[in-house]
């Protein structure tokens, strides 16, 4: 039975499950530091929240979603639709969906929404993030550099056929 896949929007009693999540994104990164659990559960904490508190209040028009599988939640999506882009402010799955398809099928519907209304496809990523890999063979060129960040971006079909 294939899994079910949904969107709903994001509410205050998901914040623990997005913290969580989040943390799951720096990892890797708090391997390199020596700082104890504590110390590196309060940075992730202040970060989290520091986040969120800068998204929401830079990004309008933005539907901040839960990827829900089965009734559970898996993951984030947050996109920000303007007149000429669609920005995926942040696309995060918890580890053992990563790697299986899912974001790729996220970011598709995307692009057919880009499509569909003339829209290029736009995310910022990391420049040494491993997605940035799975970024370019759906299609993202680089747009623009700004210091460890590019901003990546996928023309809509009919301009990029043009």
């Amino acid at each position: 039975m294939n899994p079910t896949i949904t969107l709903r929007p994001v509410t205050d009693g998901d914040m623990p499950f997005l913290l969580a999540l989040y943390a799951t994104t720096r990892e890797e990164e708090l391997k390199q530091v020596d700082w104890t659990p504590e110390q590196k559960a309060a940075f992730v904490h202040q970060q989290f929240h520091a986040q969120h508190q800068f998204w929401r209040e830079n990004y309008s028009d933005t539907s901040w979603d839960l990827i829900v599988r089965d009734g559970e939640p898996v993951g984030r999506l947050y996109v920000a639709r303007w007149p000429g882009d669609i920005r995926i402010v942040d696309i995060a799955l918890v580890p053992a969906l990563r790697g299986g398809g899912l974001g790729t099928e996220l970011i598709r519907a995307l692009f057919s929404e880009g499509d569909a209304s003339g829209r290029k496809v736009s995310i910022h990523v990391e420049i040494f993030n491993p997605a940035r890999r799975l970024y370019e063979r759906l299609g993202f060129v680089q747009a623009e550099v700004r210091g460890v960040y590019l901003r990546m971006e996928r023309a809509p079909a009919a301009v990029a056929a043009g």
